[in-house]
């Protein structure tokens, strides 16, 4: 028996009993029938608003899970395509430890950001326009590098 085939029933049962209207006691129980018939009605609308933000959540759990079948397909096709390791090295989300300067091309003036090992290897070729891009830091240290070793690859370079 359902809540409202069961408050129904109780309403019955006491309209059956053809009780006094003008007494007090029965007022209440009156009123009461009407809640319980009302926190039914209450609780099925409920029970409707609950059921549709299950389905919302499950096609958004659906579109997830295709968002990330597309994702593993887009890296499995760059790893067919040899490129796992730049997809790597060019998308690394988690390394927060890696330093980044930023530095201008003299050619086309864009601006190119590079880490640290890039600076220590010397040079790049600029995104923008493939002009050379060297880094030497004679000027800040002489002709020497005084403690950095940098040079000699037994320690990455300071600032």
């Amino acid at each position: 028996m359902t809540l409202s085939e069961k408050a129904a029933y109780i309403k019955g049962l006491a309209d059956g009993l053809n009780l006094d209207d003008n007494k007090p006691e029965v007022k209440v129980i009156k009123e009461l029938m009407n809640l319980v018939s009302d926190l039914t009605d209450e609780l099925y609308a409920t029970q409707d608003e609950l059921e549709e933000v299950c389905e919302v959540i499950d096609e958004v759990q659906d579109d997830v899970s295709a968002l990330e079948e597309d994702v593993d397909t887009i890296y499995d096709f760059l790893a067919e395509e040899g490129e796992e390791e730049d997809f790597d090295d060019d998308y690394d989300f988690y390394d927060d430890d890696t330093a980044e300067y930023e530095v201008k091309c003299p050619e086309c003036g864009a601006e190119v950001v590079v880490d640290e090992d890039t600076l220590i290897e010397g040079e790049i070729a600029c995104p923008k326009c493939g002009a050379d891009m060297e880094f030497d830091f004679t000027s800040l240290f002489g002709d020497e590098c005084e403690g950095c070793n940098a040079c000699d690859d037994e320690e990455e370079l300071a600032f």
